[in-house]
């Protein structure tokens, strides 16, 4: 039996051991039928038969025995004189098989062979390998730093192959060796120049979903929804996150005891805060809890143009509007608002306040006592409160109050 052990003749099956049989048979099938084609005009009469265990091909070529000179196609028929050559026993009517030797193509049709068989698998496993990761667009992979370049980073996959991690997909304090596993998103996958480019993201806000779905399982389980990451990579995050169990804290559940589930998140992304918000459909309370850490005064929004003008206490504006503005813009983003922030005047005046102590040279010592005793501890304290209510609560004649009052005005209308 002539055959041809492909495994041996072309090295490029043995790199196909990921595309499954019946593909690679198809394969194997359709090269040897354009040899046949070209060497005998046709492939109807001829059957290849691939064994993918052993690596071995034959090829039949089935043509029924006719009459002497009744030959009409030398494809498809034979002489009966020529078939007795064959096999003795043969009768007019039945079909002879004869295998046809590999070699009798020629040397240059089998290295035309071989080249078109490795081209058609190398577009399957291109084909295959694109799919692959196609399907895990938007899944974290690990792969092992191989190469670092000013532009980009090239990573290696457990089968060798090639993924790429631009700078621009790159956490901007991320610094990578060789021989370092780095953890990424997958974010697209493209053919260019006829070869998959699989390019991966660390700065994604994908990237941070996945790390919170591994780290939370309530998250995995489906018990929390995550309703929409902003980023400011390396920077600053926020995190909106809805309970579909009213027995579950999302907030809590995503940060875990001490911290303990967003700490490990936290280092991956080379130290950067996370917010983790309680999402909300009353927009003023999702935009004060958007500005967190900031602590919000009051606000006026409006719905209509998808504007909010918040007001803070000085102390908060900085806060509010946190490093390079990177706090305020998340926030805009996070709630579709444009969001403006101010210091809140009215709010300033209120804070300023004196002791009642440093009126000692003013009023006597008895009486501070005497309105401290009724809670009053403050000049603003004592003012808030009307002469009568100040006269009903403590042992104060009305004059005496009037006194008090008048003297602490005084320091306030110099402000």
């Amino acid at each position: 039996m002539a055959s041809i052990n492909l495994i041996e003749s072309f090295t490029e099956f043995k790199e196909a051991e990921n595309i499954d049989r019946p593909t690679l048979m198809k394969v194997l099938e359709d090269v040897f039928k354009t040899l046949l084609r070209k060497k005998y005009g046709s492939d109807e009469n001829f059957d290849v038969i691939v064994n993918t265990e052993k690596g071995d091909l034959e090829i039949l070529r089935r043509r029924t025995i006719v009459a002497d000179g009744e030959v009409e196609d030398d494809n498809a028929q034979i002489a009966y004189s020529d078939a007795i050559k064959v096999e003795p026993d043969y009768q007019i009517g039945e079909d002879l098989y004869e295998e046809v030797e590999i070699l009798d193509f020629g040397r240059r049709a089998i290295l035309a062979a071989k080249q078109t068989l490795s081209a058609r698998i190398g577009d399957l496993k291109k084909n295959i390998l694109v799919k692959k990761y196609a399907d895990k667009a938007g899944e974290i992979v690990t792969g092992e730093v191989y190469q670092v370049w000013k532009k980009e980073v090239l990573l290696l996959d457990d089968e060798g192959n090639e993924l790429i991690l631009p700078k621009s997909e790159q956490i901007p304090t991320d610094y990578f060796k060789k021989g370092e596993n780095v953890r990424a998103v997958v974010k697209k996958v493209e053919m260019k120049n006829n070869a998959p480019l699989i390019i991966l993201s660390r700065t994604h806000p994908s990237f941070l979903a996945k790390l919170l779905e591994i780290e939370v399982p309530e998250i995995f389980d489906g018990l929390i929804v995550i309703k929409k990451i902003v980023r400011e990579p390396g920077e600053r995050a926020k995190v909106a996150v809805e309970s579909y169990d009213d027995r579950i804290d999302p907030v809590g559940a995503c940060v875990g005891m001490k911290g303990s589930r967003i700490h490990g998140i936290v280092r991956e992304l080379r130290n950067e805060n996370i917010d983790i918000i309680n999402y909300t459909t009353n927009i003023q309370l999702l935009i004060q809890r958007s500005l967190t850490p900031a602590r919000i005064s009051r606000m006026e929004v409006d719905n209509e143009n998808k504007y909010a003008s918040v007001y803070l206490n000085p102390d908060q504006v900085s806060l509010a509007i946190g490093k390079k503005g990177v706090n305020i813009k998340l926030a805009c983003e996070l709630t579709g608002y444009e969001i403006d922030v101010f210091r809140d005047e009215a709010q300033e005046q209120a804070e300023f306040d004196i002791d009642l102590e440093e009126f000692s040279d003013e009023i006597e010592g008895w009486i501070i006592d005497e309105l401290k005793r009724i809670g009053c501890d403050t000049a603003r304290s004592v003012l808030e409160l009307t002469t009568e209510e100040l006269v009903r609560r403590s042992d104060l004649e009305e004059e005496t109050v009037q006194d008090v009052r008048r003297i602490l005005q005084e320091e306030f209308d110099k402000e």
